[in-house]
């Protein structure tokens, strides 16, 4: 049996100081027209809105051209947020390609990226008032694309509960209620969130994923253009502002708010929506 205890090699220090390499530079993605995104918005009219309650999610729907607000309306709450192509729930968010594009949290001038095989900028994120937290001395910072979301399985798991107010359950609910089917044909199509509000990072020491308290208060919001026709869920998350615990019926938690908006005719001439990804999809053959 070998043995678990390997000597230190001679070079250890010289391994561990080579430097880093980005692994996707992205100064070449496509880089929105913030400025038009903007301009448009100023005379964008509210068309619809939802509030999430606390421990629950709701649907929203927007279509190509139109904008999104979340926002926090009560209290500090973390919110997870899930996106589909309206016309094709196949395409999706992919929270790990936006990570690998744009890093560990996102904010404004930064986009969610849909999955394999479409992938292209589904939203843009045109506003965050937490854009001022910026990175903090344990690493954490605020809109994460690293957190899968909370779920009954890892509970079950950890704790051998049956907890069904957690965020994946949240949305399964919601996607069911919306789209007329079961539970179990919805849930296959929840995946990995933005998680609106809640800070978050990784230790240095063991490299855990961490949360902590959201430096989120009533009034903050997160802006997001629409750059196809979506399909929306948000779970106002189990945890709160996620400063003790996730999936817990003992945090304090709040509604949150989702606005839609519409812009005037004419306000964003010469914008088309982001076609499907130009990959031939040969793979070689």
């Amino acid at each position: 049996m070998p043995d678990a205890h390997f000597p230190i090699p001679h070079d250890a220090e010289a391994r561990r100081a080579v430097p880093p390499v980005i692994c996707y530079p992205n100064e070449t993605l496509p880089t929105p027209n913030l400025d038009l995104y903007r301009s448009a918005r100023v005379g964008a009219e509210k068309i619809a809105e939802v509030t999430v309650p606390p421990r629950e999610a709701a649907t929203f729907e927007v279509a190509a051209g139109q904008f999104f607000r979340i926002s926090s309306i009560e209290g500090p709450q973390v919110g997870d947020l899930n996106l589909w192509n309206r016309n094709d729930i196949s395409e999706r968010f992919f929270s790990g390609k936006t990570r690998a594009l744009h890093g560990t949290h996102v904010t404004t001038g930064e986009r969610l990226w849909s999955n394999l095989p479409s992938m292209r900028p589904i939203a843009t994120i045109i506003a965050d008032t937490l854009e001022w937290y910026g990175i903090d001395a344990y690493g954490g910072s605020v809109h994460d694309v690293i957190g899968t979301r909370c779920d009954p399985y890892t509970g079950n798991l950890l704790q051998g509960s049956q907890y069904h107010h957690c965020c994946h359950s949240n949305l399964t609910r919601a996607l069911a209620d919306h789209l007329g089917v079961s539970l179990a044909e919805a849930e296959p199509h929840v995946h990995d969130v933005l998680n609106v509000f809640m800070c978050t990072g990784f230790t240095r020491d063991t490299g855990q994923y961490f949360m902590k308290a959201s430096p989120v208060r009533p009034g903050d919001y997160l802006e997001v253009f629409a750059e196809i026709d979506l399909l929306g869920a948000m779970s106002a998350c189990p945890g709160g502002d996620c400063s003790a615990e996730h999936s817990s019926d003992s945090a304090a938690c709040h509604p949150m708010l989702v606005e839609v908006f519409a812009p005037a005719e004419g306000a964003l001439d010469g914008w088309q929506s982001p076609p499907l990804n130009g990959y031939d999809r040969s793979h070689g053959r």
